[in-house]
């Protein structure tokens, strides 16, 4: 049972990434799958989730019309795009899966490595 998070990089502000979340060992359907992302020096912090009935809430405002978020069954992978980046979205990126709902803290089930992504001005 594995997730693996990847995608993230160096983008200048206002550019755009896709961080890709995939599952191996088991299947993402039931799952309610959250994107996390912490700041150096900063607390880890909730971003955006889909849950297993496809309701995406948001826990960060401040990505709230930048950062959107679907599944592909098929490929058993969440994505995260990522448009308009601003510095302060430099982050280490994780995804992590809880069964159904999504949930703001970090009780999940599993949790995939984290991936950087850097926003230079």
């Amino acid at each position: 049972v594995q997730l693996q998070a990847s995608g993230g990089g160096l983008v200048q502000s206002g550019g755009s990434l896709r961080l890709s979340c995939a599952a191996s060992g088991f299947s993402l359907g039931r799952y309610a799958v959250g994107w996390f992302r912490q700041a150096p020096g900063k607390e880890r912090e909730g971003v955006l989730c889909i849950n297993s009935a496809g309701y995406m809430p948001y826990f960060e405002d401040s990505v709230k019309g930048r950062f959107t978020i679907s599944r592909d069954y098929a490929k058993n992978t969440v994505y995260l795009q990522m448009n308009s980046l601003k510095p302060e979205d430099t982050a280490v990126y994780s995804c992590a899966a809880r069964l159904n709902y999504c949930s703001p803290s970090s009780n999940y089930d599993y949790w995939g490595q984290g991936t950087l992504v850097t926003v230079s001005s």
